[in-house]
């Protein structure tokens, strides 16, 4: 019968031999992109990422979109803004997971706020996660795009959401993985991804967290408080379910309390203005940004086959063996 001491090794072991057969210590970055064929063989098959140059410097928004010319375009409507004390938002504070209040306002208000016009505490962040591009953004979408057609003809399949970012330098995406392929196109300013494969799932801390929300306080002192989430039921109220996040910040690790950590090889590359990232479905990362930066992402579905069979056998392996780690 199998150890856990040995699974833990074979786990360990599945990080340092991918990175040793396939996976390199940074991303690429190719001059042009690719045709769906070379992209589907060399990047979305092996499950690679790779930065992409001069994929859609014919967008109009590349040249106009700033925050004059967008006060002007759309700073009428009215839009979805996350809104943190510290900057981060769907991230582990103490034992919850805690999501940003939403507010809805003006985008000019939004503009105002971050260019510091406007004095607002806490930390704005426009990230809806909805194709809030083709919603709340709908006049922007003819100086962009609605998909990447090479890789719409590589996945087979248009993208289920194209999403718009525009936030504060403080805004800072913990690390978690997507169910998605993700095309991410810097506009303006950079992206700095921290990236883990796949692979190193067995390293990686994820823990079960109550679910709960960030909300200004009524007191008007400008402080806010973490207000759990509940479901209610006719007149039962009850607390939603845990949910499972990673704990650990890559950018300053707690290697004490997750030791295993120590043999992850997590990558970094700088997505600058006109570039893409090809960012593949269940590849870890956490993502900061310089102040005001806009970018607009493409997720297309991920296909749910063998490479997604094996992710969730090494999940049931690894929550397997640190169950037992811990009894």
């Amino acid at each position: 019968m199998l150890s856990v001491k040995t699974l833990s090794e074979a786990l360990e072991n599945l990080s340092l031999e991918a990175r040793e057969l396939y996976l390199s210590s940074e991303v690429q970055t190719l001059e042009n992109p690719p045709s769906s064929l070379e992209f589907l063989r060399d990047w979305v098959n092996p499950n690679v990422p790779v930065i992409i140059k001069n994929a859609f410097n014919h967008w109009p928004a590349l040249e106009k979109w700033n925050s004059d010319y967008l006060r002007e375009k759309i700073g009428h409507r009215t839009v979805t803004v996350a809104v943190t004390p510290n900057g981060y938002a769907d991230a582990v504070v103490g034992n919850r997971f805690v999501m940003p209040e939403e507010r809805e306002m003006k985008f000019s208000t939004f503009l105002d706020i971050l260019d510091g016009k406007v004095q607002e505490q806490g930390i704005f962040y426009v990230q809806k996660q909805n194709s809030n591009l083709t919603d709340e953004f709908q006049e922007l979408c003819e100086e962009a795009a609605f998909d990447i057609s090479w890789a719409t003809e590589a996945f087979g399949k248009d993208p289920d959401a194209v999403n718009f970012w525009m936030g504060d330098a403080r805004a800072i995406t913990s690390m978690h993985k997507d169910h998605y392929e993700n095309l991410y196109c810097v506009i303006s300013g950079t992206k700095v991804f921290t990236l883990l494969p796949p692979s190193d799932l067995p390293l990686i801390p994820y823990e079960l967290y109550t679910p709960a929300k960030y909300k200004l306080k009524a007191t008007g002192s400008g402080h806010f408080e973490i207000v759990d989430e509940i479901t209610e039921h006719f007149t039962e109220q009850s607390p939603l379910p845990k949910v499972p996040w990673i704990a650990i910040d890559p950018l300053n690790p707690d290697l004490t309390k997750y030791p295993k950590y120590a043999k992850a090889n997590p990558v970094t590359c700088t997505v600058h203005a006109g570039e893409m990232l090809y960012l593949p479905s269940l590849w870890f990362h956490h993502v900061q940004q310089s102040h005001g930066c806009i970018a607009i992402n493409f997720w297309y579905d991920m296909e749910y086959d063998i490479k997604y069979n094996y992710f969730k056998f090494v999940e049931t392996v690894a929550d397997l063996v640190n169950n037992h780690s811990e009894n």
